[in-house]
């Protein structure tokens, strides 16, 4: 067969799975991520959980763009197994793709879900494979700018464990929608090996997250989620790869520790909506660190702002129960002029206000020191210094962490202290993300939004 007559037949195929399709939830993050498809039947390797839970958030990160090089053919004809670090551990799972910035049709013919084999690795553990359905279906279309969630399939997911989600898409797709500086390697292979346990084939390796952007999972172990909503200082790229060491690995790690040691705190998954380059006003492109830019046309604005972003990424996330926002570095180290304070605290009052109308409590932390940075000056310390006033006085947020105080240099306050800080003078290291953790109040997270007089 030539490559030709390979790709019509293929098309063929597509245009059938096109034909029952009816309609996939536009990736807005409302209206919940539901999708219907015609002819549903019950899903291969999946059933109803026997097993009562609530479903929270185990892991998700935020689409920031297209992947430059993907433009014409996306990922066809490749098998990308994406692993991901399951905050909270359940007995069933469900997981979200976005096309959110392709610019046709994404056609996924086969995906799956495995608990990896070990850290570090594309090998599957063997009793946990299980293939996934989209409305019983293995083949899901997913238009652009759309996101799709599978149907549940059972399988026991332990919390901390990673997790590997493969997906294999038959036909080119245009740019395909990812979240770079993941610290986290993942996996592709040529064909489709969606349901191979062992490595073999994963011969190349990722530090991006492709089309996927949520995993859920039923738990009995937690009752909502939190969600982080931040720069690259939440999104952690000067962590250390594959170690899991953001400061908000390390919150989870300490809400799981505390409750298991019987402490009344919330029994609350974490999930990171960090975006490296992220602004709470401005759309950004948020690649400079990989030195490349973005794919042209896409159906949204690459790296949106905090304000643009927070329905999908906050209030779209699953049983969301509290907020957490660290933004704000960006809008003053990245506008060409002087930032203006007051209008980046209204653009903060405005998330807390759109969370309160959830019912949402929010906690904020204040903005960290950059001295030493390339992008620092007196001016720009100066708004740094008084954006983090107002939120110290309470007139921004409901609950307020410190993490200027917590890290800054006692001698100068106007940069990292050395141990916390990575060597650019704006990222902490490993050991200062886990200070940052450590200064959360975990009792801060208890709560819903407070009442208006």
């Amino acid at each position: 067969m030539t490559r030709h007559h390979g790709y019509a037949l293929l098309s063929a195929i597509v245009a059938l799975s096109a034909a029952i399709y009816v309609s996939v939830a536009a990736d807005d993050g409302t209206g919940g991520n539901t999708h219907t498809l015609a002819g549903a039947r019950a899903p291969h390797n999946s059933a109803a959980p026997v097993s009562t839970g609530v479903w929270v958030g185990a892991w998700s990160a935020s689409p920031v763009g297209a992947e430059p090089g993907t433009e014409t053919d996306g990922m066809a004809g490749r098998s990308v197994r994406n692993v991901v670090h399951a905050s909270v551990g359940g007995t069933s799972a469900r997981i979200t793709l976005s096309n959110l910035y392709g610019r046709s049709q994404l056609t996924i013919s086969h995906a799956s879900i495995a608990v990896a084999a070990g850290t570090g690795t594309a090998a599957a553990t063997t009793d946990t494979m299980r293939r996934l359905t989209f409305g019983g279906s293995p083949t899901v279309v997913v238009p652009a700018g759309r996101q799709v969630l599978s149907d549940v399939v059972t399988v026991r997911i332990p919390s901390g464990t990673d997790v590997l989600v493969t997906t294999y898409s038959p036909v080119p797709s245009g740019p395909v929608t990812y979240h770079p500086h993941a610290r986290q390697t993942s996996y592709v292979a040529a064909g489709d090996r969606t349901e191979d346990v062992t490595a073999t084939a994963y011969t190349e390796q990722s530090e991006y997250w492709r089309y996927l952007t949520a995993l859920d999972v039923l738990s009995d172990e937690s009752d909502g989620t939190v969600v982080v909503l931040g720069d690259s200082l939440t999104d952690g790229i000067t962590s250390t790869e594959n170690a899991n060491r953001r400061w908000t690995d390390v919150l989870s790690q300490r809400l799981r520790t505390a409750v298991e040691s019987g402490r009344d705190v919330p029994r609350y998954s974490v999930v990171n909506q960090g975006i490296s380059g992220n602004q709470v006003l401005a759309d950004s492109s948020g690649l400079v660190h990989a030195g490349v830019r973005p794919a042209t046309d896409s159906p949204v604005a690459v790296n949106e702002s905090g304000l643009g972003r927070f329905s999908r990424d906050v209030l779209g996330r699953t049983n969301v129960r509290a907020v957490v926002i660290d933004l704000g570095v960006n809008d003053i180290l990245r506008n060409p002029r002087l930032a203006d304070p007051d209008k980046v605290l209204d653009g903060l009052r405005t998330l807390v206000g759109q969370a309160h109308a959830r019912g949402l409590r929010v906690v904020g932390a204040t903005l960290m020191p950059f001295h030493g940075h390339r992008g620092y000056t007196p001016a720009r310390e100066s708004v740094r210094q008084r954006i983090n006033a107002e939120i110290r006085a309470g007139r921004v947020y409901d609950a307020v962490v410190d993490f200027d105080q917590a890290l800054r240099d006692p001698y100068d306050p106007r940069r990292l202290r050395s141990d916390y800080d990575s060597g650019d003078h704006l990222h902490p290291s490993d050991k200062g993300y886990r200070r940052m953790a450590e200064e959360f109040d975990l009792d801060d997270l208890k709560g819903t939004a407070p009442a208006k007089l």
